[in-house]
């Protein structure tokens, strides 16, 4: 009698994209595109500046209301102030989580030379997208980390991230050396999973993802199985889909366009205070 190997499911690549660049930012991922498939995942942006010139910070200022921002530093520093308080420069290797809840402005500058950023946006779900705002830096000291993968969101092989992120979601940062194979096995309620290279190439069972590309994987909690080619950096999402509509903004995500109102106005209400003391000119 023949003996049958069994194979474990391959979870396909459902979409891929290289984003559209202006100046020195890549958008991989809009709310209004890509969001829904990758949702609570909704927004991703790789940003490459070098060199000195930067737009002044008083210039950048900016609201968002019902989701959460994530921004990875690669590489260099940024800079960044918020309305929740926080004025920072963050270094390589640090986190900030600015949760906007019912409405937060923010600013950034990326500083002098070599600097490259992830930023996610997260979108809330009911009992937070209309609630306190919430800034969390982690020094890049803080980020728990296996030496291969630093833990963003969630939680990864017994490491914890110290952000207080909604449930059953997790977001990695993964190094690997040419050739270096790393599984990724999601928890069991998670069906939604993405990666998007930042150094690099990986190559998955049956294809390819070249540096500066995002893939969406098919639901599902399969493990998802990658190989570096060349010393490799990338970007790593897994959640339980989010459940909830896509209500959007100009700079906001809700669930429900009665809770889009409350997050604008409140984000008018800070406008105007900002146009009042002089901070914002426009």
């Amino acid at each position: 009698m023949l003996a049958h190997r069994i194979e474990s499911p391959i979870r396909e690549l459902v979409y891929r994209t290289r984003g559209r660049t202006r100046g020195p930012i890549t958008r991989l991922v809009s709310p209004s595109d890509l969001g829904e498939l990758m949702k609570p995942f909704v927004f991703l942006d790789l940003a490459v500046f070098e060199g000195n010139e930067r737009i002044p910070m008083d210039q950048l200022w900016h609201p968002h209301s019902g989701i959460a921002t994530v921004t990875v530093m690669l590489d260099g520093a940024v800079r960044i102030a918020e309305t929740t308080g926080t004025d920072d420069v963050l270094p390589a290797g640090s986190i900030e989580w600015m949760r906007a809840g019912n409405g937060v402005w923010h600013t950034g500058q990326a500083q002098p030379g070599h600097v490259k950023v992830f930023q996610l946006w997260v979108a809330l779900p009911p009992e937070l997208e209309n609630g306190p705002n919430q800034a969390h830096y982690v020094m890049p000291d803080e980020v728990p980390t296996d030496g291969r993968v630093r833990v963003i969101l969630g939680s990864y092989d017994g490491l914890t991230s110290p952000i207080a992120a909604p449930p059953r979601m997790t977001y990695l940062v993964v190094s690997l050396q040419d050739g270096e194979r790393w599984t990724f096995t999601p928890p069991k309620d998670h069906d939604v999973a993405w990666v998007a290279v930042g150094d690099g190439a990986l190559r998955t069972t049956r294809t390819a993802i070249p540096n500066g590309e995002l893939a969406i994987f098919a639901e599902g909690s399969e493990p998802l199985d990658f190989v570096a080619d060349g010393p490799t950096r990338f970007v790593l999402g897994s959640a339980r889909k989010h459940p909830h509509d896509l209500v959007l903004g100009m700079y906001s995500v809700h669930t429900s366009k009665e809770a889009l109102q409350k997050g604008e106005a409140e984000i008018r209400r800070i406008g105007n205070e900002l146009r009042a003391n002089g901070t914002l000119r426009r």
